[in-house]
């Protein structure tokens, strides 16, 4: 299950991405239209500052707007930096892997096996999907 905040900056990200090219959006706007608190927001917006999807401009007519084009971001990338590993167990994670310590051997484990093929579907899926694709299937704005 995804985080609230994971939710919450997949939330910001699309609205950001659908105002790409406007310049940058008040903070304030952007809480208040995806209705995520605006203390908790900053942080969201700040580490995706930090780590070079969004910029910001200060003082009149400032704001947070993207710097990559929506297409470039990928959900997997969202969703590991704010939720953690995508892997439903750790021993099957390609980037956050733990031993499992109630498996006799990896090797063997049938669940391990399983787990390996819902990893591998559902980052075929998430490293495939960008905030366009979120755009693009985002009815309620269309």
């Amino acid at each position: 299950m995804l985080s609230k905040k994971t939710v919450y900056a997949l939330h910001a990200l699309t609205f950001l991405a659908r105002r790409h090219g406007d310049g940058p959006i008040l903070i304030s706007e952007v809480s208040d239209t995806c209705k995520i608190p605006k203390k908790f927001l900053e942080n969201i917006l700040l580490e995706l500052k930090n780590i070079g999807i969004l910029s910001s401009k200060k003082g009149k007519g400032g704001g947070y707007y993207l710097i990559k084009e929506p297409e470039d971001i990928t959900l997997a990338k969202i969703i590991r930096m704010f939720n953690g590993p995508i892997a439903l167990v750790p021993c099957v994670s390609l980037n956050f892997y733990e031993k499992c310590d109630s498996c006799m051997s990896e090797n063997v484990c049938g669940l391990n096996k399983i787990m390996i093929e819902v990893r591998d579907e559902t980052l075929k899926i998430l490293e495939n999907s960008s905030l366009r694709d979120v755009l693009d299937n985002d009815e309620k704005f269309l």
